[in-house]
């Protein structure tokens, strides 16, 4: 099975990036932590964006700014973005900065902040699944998990 990256442009962003690696490990998939820099490690990022397919990873999910499109631009796997809350612009500078790649450069982009950060998981799981019937299995039971807490939430008006 391949593994997951879960890459991240600082350790500031583990608070958010902790909840994909919550939801991934709910799921028993495998996955790496990495902290590269887009714009401090430049070279690092080309190296490891260019050997992650040969380093077995079947997905990346780079949480920050302009990280993702920089992991996106040096490898052909499948990249999802993750918007960091931040400060000044409450991560709408991320949000844009990830979802508007030029095309030809896909990246897949999810929520700002947390809420991203689980769904970024999900939609890696998803990706695996294809090829892997048991994480297939497992997102089913997931939905239907989910379906079933909402129809029993009805029930306590």
């Amino acid at each position: 099975m391949k593994k997951v990256a879960v890459v991240m442009g600082s350790i500031s962003d583990w608070p958010t990036m902790k909840e994909t690696a919550a939801m991934l490990d709910k799921f028993e998939v495998a996955y790496e932590r990495h902290v590269i820099s887009a714009h401090r490690m430049p070279s690092e990022l080309q190296k490891f964006g260019k050997q992650a397919q040969k380093d077995g990873y079947g997905v990346i999910i780079a949480g920050a700014a302009h990280l993702p499109g920089m992991l996106a631009a040096n490898t052909i796997l499948p990249v999802v973005g993750v918007p960091i809350e931040s400060h000044a612009l409450h991560g709408l500078d991320s949000l844009l900065s990830i979802v508007q790649m030029p095309s030809g450069v896909p990246v897949a982009t999810t929520a700002i902040g947390e809420a991203g950060a689980k769904n970024a998981a999900l939609l890696a799981i998803e990706i695996l699944a294809v090829t892997e019937s048991r994480l297939a299995k497992k997102m089913i039971e997931f939905r239907q998990e989910q379906t079933q807490e909402v129809q029993n939430s009805e029930k306590q008006w």
